[in-house]
């Protein structure tokens, strides 16, 4: 029997769970129904204000990695950290906590990825730029295609540096995501 996920060295990880990114397919946005639905179930007694499909699988039209990320939006005043051991509770494993902000997957396995897989950003509310991106370059496919170029450049030169690869498409993001909220000023602001 091989390494539990959690004795493995971060270079094994990338190694088992290599960048690859696919043609879009709409079974996604299913994905993301489904575990929205879940989600509110289990947060149900949790001070949340949104959940929202973010990342390339939200984007029409474009190549991205078979993994369907998910933002939940939680009250200002709100306990992030009960919300957080609930998603431990059902299902998620806790990939990173820094100040307002903690990350979950699910669906990776000591063989490799399951047949769906997420990524989850819990945060307080207002921590929402991914929105703003999301909807500028669906509005804009000019640049969600220039997006898909990038990451398809990047695929094979970072296919097992998880870090690397997100890092080389951080300033064509910066860049769209300031252009998104002068173009959509308030349009995530909670009341």
């Amino acid at each position: 029997m091989g390494k539990k996920l959690s004795e493995k060295t971060l270079e094994e990880l990338w190694e088992l769970f290599p960048i690859f990114l696919v043609a879009h397919n709409d079974k996604w946005n299913a994905y993301y129904d489904e575990m929205e639905f879940f989600l509110k179930k289990i947060l149900s007694e949790c001070s949340v204000e949104r959940i929202s499909h973010i990342g390339s699988t939200a984007i029409s039209g474009i190549w991205a990695k078979d993994i369907v990320d998910i933002l939940i939006e939680v009250s200002q005043d709100s306990d992030i950290e009960n919300a957080a051991k609930i998603i431990e509770k059902n299902g998620f494993i806790r990939m990173s906590t820094e100040m307002g902000r903690i990350s979950f997957n699910r669906g990776y396995t000591e063989e490799g990825f399951d047949d769906k897989v997420y990524h989850v950003h819990l945060r307080y509310a207002g921590d929402n730029d991914e929105l703003y991106f999301r909807d500028y370059l669906n509005e804009h496919t000019q640049i969600a295609k220039e997006y898909e170029a990038v990451k398809l450049q990047l695929w094979k030169q970072f296919e097992h540096n998880r870090d690397a690869y997100t890092d080389a498409k951080t300033e064509f993001v910066r860049k769209w995501t300031s252009e998104a909220k002068k173009a959509y000023a308030g349009k995530y602001v909670i009341e």
